[in-house]
């Protein structure tokens, strides 16, 4: 049994800044933050779970079912996250790239201690509470206080593992695959790395969130692997019987200038290659949907829509579907991964040519960060915009892709590609 509490601080956002100090101290940590960003479908402003009581971690083999089963016996929260590898779990696929990060494929862990953020409230459920347990934590978080942090002294090092020329050379390789009508679309996507450094990663990721203050922040905390993320994008979220993605694709980088800023906005709802793009996607999401929706619910309630970000504009869809209550929440997932935004169209065909030509493991990025709750309802996004690293390998990592369709120029994907990395190269290259 959970107990539970709700909490008014005085200062909502000091509160959260120190609840999130406070989590450090534990193993397993699972932050979400929206930032306040206006949404359709949002159930907490933030979300913040500690301290694993049971937990489960596996590679893709059978992955998707041991997760269903312990989601099943479980029955109450359980915060994780599922690596685009699980793809090898759906299809008869294999990931053979390099790994610099060694992340597992697959955890989960049901949390003893959650905070559900909502307007000016927090809703405190704790697991197996003894005495004064939460009053005491309740101390120690407002007490809390960041202690200042040097980084290291030396210059963190950007290297990329696939350099311009290459990428463009494997860009066109992948052109010759929609001449020959293998696919349609592709997510090309490549890596930037940094080795033997040292990062403060709560105070990376305060920085990041900072400058894109984005829907779907995320702050995991793995042991001595960590994801700091400022995703715009959710890949799944079931609300009853209610099904909705809301997948990205298309653009555009911002301006300081609001006239100009406003024409790169109108010019990207324009767009025909952007929005073919989209639209591709749209119907493979319709058609993943479909695989566990009511015949006739699947539905595309928003089209090539232009949302705007700190750092960037992007062109977002949302599809929708209903499916029976009887449905496992896990099947429809299984059914869906990885997301048709990362993957391309048809989604089989493209995960092989991805794995060819990309020089990377994906691992955690491009997979999916949430929760489920008791009821089996979830919420997850997508791993993007995320900056990874293992501390004990002292091993930096984030990627960035675009998708590839018949009208992509390789110079010009190249370039889309570097302005999705800005954020991320900015926080790890800056000085205190």
């Amino acid at each position: 049994m959970r107990t539970k509490e709700i909490h008014n601080p005085e200062d909502i956002q000091q509160f959260k800044e120190k609840a999130l100090l406070w989590s450090q101290q534990f193993d397993d940590v699972v932050w979400l933050d929206s930032n306040n960003y206006a949404q359709n479908y949002s159930s907490y402003d933030a979300v913040l779970a500690v301290d694993a009581f049971t937990s489960i971690q596996t590679d893709y083999f059978d992955g998707f079912e041991k997760l269903k089963e312990y989601q099943s016996q479980t029955k109450d929260w359980i915060f994780g996250y599922l690596t685009y590898d699980l793809k090898n779990d759906v299809e008869a696929l294999k990931s053979e790239n390099f790994d610099g990060l060694g992340f597992p494929d697959l955890y989960f862990f049901q949390p003893k201690k959650l905070f559900l953020f909502k307007d000016n409230q927090v809703e405190i459920q704790y697991l197996n509470c003894v005495d004064d347990e939460l009053e005491d934590d309740l101390k120690t978080i407002n007490s809390s206080e960041e202690k200042s942090v040097k980084t290291p002294s030396e210059d963190l090092k950007i290297k990329l593992r696939i350099h311009k020329d290459a990428y463009c050379e494997k860009v066109n390789t992948m052109l010759k695959h929609i001449q020959h009508g293998a696919i349609y679309e592709a997510n090309f996507c490549q890596e930037f790395y940094a080795e033997n450094t040292t990062i403060n990663p709560l105070l990376t990721y305060n920085r990041l969130n900072q400058i894109s203050k984005p829907p779907f922040a995320t702050f995991l905390k793995l042991g001595d692997k960590f994801v700091m993320s400022a995703s715009p994008e959710r890949y799944l979220k079931k609300e009853g019987t209610r099904v909705i993605s809301e997948p990205i694709k298309g653009t555009a980088k911002r301006s300081k200038n609001p006239e100009k800023d406003e024409q790169l906005k109108i010019d990207l709802a324009k767009d025909e290659k952007e929005r073919s793009e989209n639209i591709m996607i749209v119907d493979l999401v319709r058609n993943d949907l479909s695989k566990t929706a009511i015949k006739g619910s699947v539905q595309v309630d928003e089209l090539c829509k232009i949302y705007t970000f700190k750092q960037v504009h992007q062109m977002i869809s949302t599809v929708t579907s209903t499916v029976e209550v009887s449905t496992h929440p896990v099947d429809i997932i299984k059914s869906t991964f990885p997301m048709g935004s990362m993957t391309g169209a048809p989604k089989i065909s493209a995960m092989k040519i991805i794995e060819n030509l990309e020089e990377t493991k994906r691992g955690l990025y491009s997979g999916a960060i949430g929760y489920f709750t008791p009821n089996n309802d979830f919420d997850f996004n997508v791993v993007i915009r995320s900056i990874l690293y293992n501390a004990t390998k002292k091993y930096v990592s984030y990627s960035v892709g675009s998708a590839i369709t018949a009208k992509s120029d390789a110079l010009k994907e190249y370039e889309e590609c570097l302005i999705k990395a800005k954020a991320m190269r900015e926080v790890l290259e800056q000085k205190d």
